[in-house]
């Protein structure tokens, strides 16, 4: 070869080392979201949100970003969509559903019926049987065919038993009887035959006398052809009260009646102030959870009751608690968020 070619292949190789040393390394995987991450498990992973938090950017960020659900926390309830008789406004729920399908996430609708925060025109006057049953078929009918389409699950009936198992004495019950139950299921799935329609309570994480009332009501309205297909499982937990040890097997028992299961409001609060110790146990307990969710088939997704401890409804509710969420109050994750997101297989 000569030297003019040996130099011209010389040339030529510095060229090509020069140029891979300039080239810009490949840029490493973005990390998978808790949403994307619990997708790969066919669940969703979700949080709850509330109208006023929509004036944080920050928050929204993180709110349309990291998860694939959310559930209106109060624009959906009765005092807010139907304030007076007859009269409905869905501006509130409207604003949380098209942030919800602008970001793709599903929406879980919450709730129907409940013995809380109802208007003042419903519960300031004695109703007979028939008045009330029409107006309760309206308000249901009324809300779910408005968001026809949008909504995966509906908690039709929220909290409708006491601690031992009896029925809660609430307006509908008092009024109705427990067939309100039955009557509300139907009045919800002739609105919308593709919405998943599911009873919703607290304390029904474990098996016991709540949790078992709700098993044979279920059992029962499955051998009545009433169109029950979900279980809600609140997930309010508390560190001093301990966890529920046999939170998987609840799901199954429930999953094998043939109704799914979900996780619906998980938060996880503790005496304050937190501390490392506070936050390493509830780190544990909401990978516990979700581990349990995973092993159920059935159990289709996890939503936590907000995000942040910023916007936590357990300060006011619960005096000297508090800190029960993922992320802390400037919307920095906390060790729960990375104990969910390594069972997750993030």
């Amino acid at each position: 070869m000569s030297v003019s070619r040996i130099l011209t292949a010389l040339s030529a190789a510095i060229c090509l080392t020069a140029g891979l040393a300039a080239a810009p390394a490949a840029a490493e995987p973005r990390p998978r979201t808790l949403g994307e991450l619990a997708k790969k498990h066919h669940k969703y992973f979700g949080s709850a949100t509330d109208n006023p938090e929509f004036t944080d950017a920050a928050y929204l960020k993180l709110l349309g970003s990291e998860f694939g659900q959310t559930t209106p926390g109060n624009a959906m309830k009765w005092y807010a969509t139907e304030p007076e008789r007859g009269v409905f406004d869905f501006t509130a729920a409207d604003e949380v559903v098209a942030f919800a399908k602008a970001h793709h996430q599903k929406v879980r609708g919450h709730t129907l019926v409940w013995h809380s925060q109802l208007p003042a025109w419903l519960t300031e006057r004695t109703w007979t049987a028939d008045e009330l049953r029409a107006v309760l078929k309206k308000h249901i009918q009324t809300v779910v065919r408005h968001f026809k389409g949008q909504v995966i699950h509906w908690d039709v009936v929220n909290e409708a038993f006491n601690e031992d198992g009896t029925y809660r004495e609430s307006l509908f019950y008092k009024t109705l009887g427990p067939g309100y139950i039955t009557d509300a299921l139907r009045w919800a799935h002739e609105a919308d035959r593709k919405a998943k329609l599911y009873l919703n309570d607290y304390n029904v994480d474990g098996i016991g006398p709540k949790s078992d009332a709700y098993y044979t009501l279920i059992k029962q309205l499955k051998a009545d052809g009433v169109p029950v297909e979900g279980f809600g499982i609140q997930g309010h937990l508390a560190l001093q009260y301990g966890f529920p040890a046999d939170v998987r097997q609840n799901m199954q028992r429930f999953a094998d009646l043939g109704v799914e299961v979900a996780v619906t409001e998980l938060d996880i609060r503790m005496h304050l102030p937190a501390t490392p110790e506070k936050l390493a146990t509830q780190a544990t307990w909401y990978a516990d959870y979700v581990k349990a969710c995973l092993a159920v088939k059935k159990c289709v997704g996890i939503t936590i009751w907000d995000y942040t401890d910023k916007y936590s409804w357990i300060p006011s509710v619960f005096p000297g608690e508090g800190a029960a969420l993922p992320y802390d109050e400037n919307l920095l994750p906390k060790p729960a968020y990375y104990s969910i997101k390594e069972v997750l297989g993030g």
